[in-house]
């Protein structure tokens, strides 16, 4: 797990340095800094959701998956979690404005995403877990390094949480590939990525406020899709 705790102290060095800089930029600077955010993030996943060709899955699964979340209701855990963090860590900073509850969530979500999301992280995660040296996760955490610096900037310190979900989730998936790396096929790591990418589509349109899109009630259809692949692609 060392590409992974690597690439989880490149995301917290680049959220302060992010944070640092962000005093001294104008509204019209954070602001085209986010239209900027909003368009790479849906050229990226414009780019991870055409990786499969398992197209009836992944309906299926952003289907399943939205409805899931939807009867759980995880976004207004999620929001209920991140505020409580958000007014602790405000609490700590009276010189700072109050930042919005929304888009602390929007802030995470986004780089969370984008940092766990991808086939760098994936194959990333089976080159440490076959034993080999993290070649792909160092290079991942110097574009999540840079890619930190430009998120904090606009979002805040929900960036830095971010490296808790790349910690789960990549740290996981190298654990559970040390011991089963017969079982990840080409197939699972293309359809996961696409599922990536169209909630990376629907995160960009809410960035970019074309349209409010509920991404973390859709977020179980990583799993579902995950499963499903799993065992339909099996020869």
């Amino acid at each position: 797990m060392v590409g992974t705790l690597i690439n989880c102290s490149a995301i917290i060095i680049g959220t302060f340095i992010g944070m640092g800089i962000r005093s001294r930029l104008s509204k019209k600077v954070i602001d085209i800094i986010f239209q900027a955010i909003g368009l790479v993030t849906l050229i990226i996943g414009i780019s991870m959701s055409l990786r499969s060709e398992n197209i009836i899955l992944i309906i299926i699964s952003i289907i399943l998956g939205a409805l899931i979340g939807q009867i759980i209701d995880l976004e207004k855990y999620l929001q209920a979690f991140l505020t409580r963090i958000q007014h602790k860590y405000s609490s700590k900073d009276k010189s700072q404005e109050k930042p919005d509850s929304h888009l602390f969530v929007e802030g995470f979500l986004t780089s969370t995403l984008l940092f766990c999301i991808g086939s760098m992280s994936i194959l990333g995660a089976i080159e440490e877990g076959s034993g080999n040296f993290p070649n792909l996760l160092i290079t991942k955490s110097i574009m999540d390094g840079i890619s930190s610096i430009a998120l904090a900037s606009s979002f805040g310190v929900c960036i830095a949480l971010s490296s808790f979900s790349v910690l789960l989730y990549q740290g996981g998936l190298t654990l559970l590939i040390s011991v089963s790396i017969h079982l990840i096929s080409d197939t699972v790591i293309s359809d996961m990525t696409a599922v990536g990418g169209i909630l990376l589509l629907g995160l960009g349109i809410t960035i970019l406020k074309i349209k409010e899109i509920s991404i973390t009630n859709m977020l179980p259809s990583l799993v579902i899709i995950l499963i499903l692949s799993y065992f339909f692609s099996q020869p």
